[in-house]
């Protein structure tokens, strides 16, 4: 007996639709697999066997996230005027070629250049990808398209990162020389994959619309401010978590690892389903006010672990580790509506790289709020933090509303 045509046609509906969505599938996951695997590899590669200090090579990796956060805006705003796809497409072969060199350095100097070209050409690609998500997938598909892109992110994030531990492990000269080289190479694929699609031609703007229209949106910038705060609930689990359990827990720190696969397993298989239903401004305000919950849940879980029975905070860890998790999946859905429907069609590029460039600040302060708050003051400081996450997911809809309202430049561009 046939199967249902509904039963049928499940498997393909997890799928995104044929064309873009599916070209930006592919060069996602060779673009993450590079991305774990130089991430894992590049650190101990320059301290371990080019012998720089950690202290210069850390340095010398501030000093390119800087770079790269003052490259976001004009990225995208490169991107509105030449086309997005071609942008992403540049973007991904100069980074590419930018990781391959991390092969021949062997000087600090030469390290910068390095680290700094690869910071740069990822900001920019990250702000013309996005943007190359509104201009090229219909707007009812815009979320449905990131959620997937990022389950397909941390599966192949996950993957690299494996074959980087499996790098380190063999901790050869051989293994490591490939190794760069090699995630060089799979950002090279990464742009050849977006090819196909068509680069869309850039929306004009109207008449009297300013070029830099994003810097001049203070409703788009206030969103940008919540989305430094709420961005913090990676570092809560990558950061706070580790120095919380092998401080102040009884829990074993191997388990950190499990957590960690606990997360990533829920945000490959929920990522789709959680950004149901978020399509629009009151609808994503919504997903980051119970991002607050849920990320102030996680930290409340986190201050009770602090407790002389094992298996206790182990559950509690556990509990926590979900709720980060809810919070997570739901702060994607949130930020990326708010970042698409609050842009004028013709400016994506730049405001996509904006939203790029508070997401980078709230990333780059992170470590150093969480391990003040939580080391200076330990579970008041895990509360003080579950209280400023839940009061910044609070005022998410009155600021996007505010937002929304005082947008620039609604109206459709002028003729030409």
């Amino acid at each position: 007996m046939n199967a249902p045509p509904t039963t049928a046609r499940r498997p393909r509906s997890l799928l995104p639709a044929p064309g873009a969505g599916r070209a930006l599938a592919a060069s996602t996951l060779a673009r993450s697999i590079g991305n774990g695997m130089v991430v894992t590899v590049v650190v101990l590669y320059f301290t371990r066997r080019q012998n720089l200090p950690a202290g210069r090579v850390g340095l010398a990796l501030t000093l390119a996230a800087l770079a790269a956060m003052a490259a976001s805006v004009p990225a995208g705003r490169l991107a509105d005027t030449l086309g997005t796809r071609r942008v992403a497409v540049a973007a991904l072969l100069l980074q590419g070629l930018a990781i391959a060199a991390y092969a021949t350095v062997h000087t600090w100097t030469g390290f910068l250049l390095v680290a700094a070209a690869a910071a740069v050409t990822d900001s920019a690609s990250t702000a013309a990808r996005g943007a190359l998500v509104a201009t090229a997938v219909p707007r009812d598909q815009r979320i449905r398209t990131r959620a997937y892109l990022r389950a397909v992110t941390n599966a192949g994030f996950s993957a690299g990162a494996l074959a980087g531990g499996f790098v380190i492990a063999s901790h050869t000269p051989a293994a490591y020389t490939a190794a760069l080289p090699t995630g060089g190479a799979l950002f090279l694929v990464s742009g050849l994959l977006l090819l196909p699609i068509p680069d869309p031609p850039p929306q004009p703007a109207p008449q009297d619309a300013p070029r830099w229209l994003v810097l001049r949106d203070r409703g788009y910038m206030s969103v940008g401010l919540l989305n430094a705060v709420l961005i913090m609930n990676a570092g809560i689990l990558n950061i706070a978590l580790p120095i919380w359990m092998t401080g102040h827990t009884h829990v074993p720190s191997a388990a950190f690892s499990a957590l960690l696969l606990v997360n990533t397993a829920l945000v490959v298989c929920c990522q789709i389903p959680a950004s149901r239903g978020v399509s629009d401004v009151p609808t994503g305000a919504r997903a980051l006010r119970r991002c607050g919950l849920w990320l102030a849940a996680c930290c409340t879980a986190f201050a009770a672990a602090a407790t002389p029975h094992l298996w206790l905070a182990a559950a509690l860890l556990t509990a926590g580790v979900a709720a980060q998790t809810a919070g997570e999946l739901l702060y994607s859905a949130g930020s990326w509506a708010l970042s698409y429907e609050l842009a004028p069609e013709h400016a994506h590029g730049q405001y996509q790289g904006m939203f790029g460039l508070t997401s980078q600040l709230g990333t780059a302060l992170t470590p150093a709020v969480t391990t003040f708050v939580i080391l200076g003051y330990g579970r008041a400081g895990w509360l003080l933090l579950a209280l400023a996450l839940a009061a910044t997911g609070a005022a998410a809809p009155a600021v996007a509303a505010h937002a929304q309202r005082t947008r620039p430049f609604t109206r459709g561009p002028a003729p030409r």
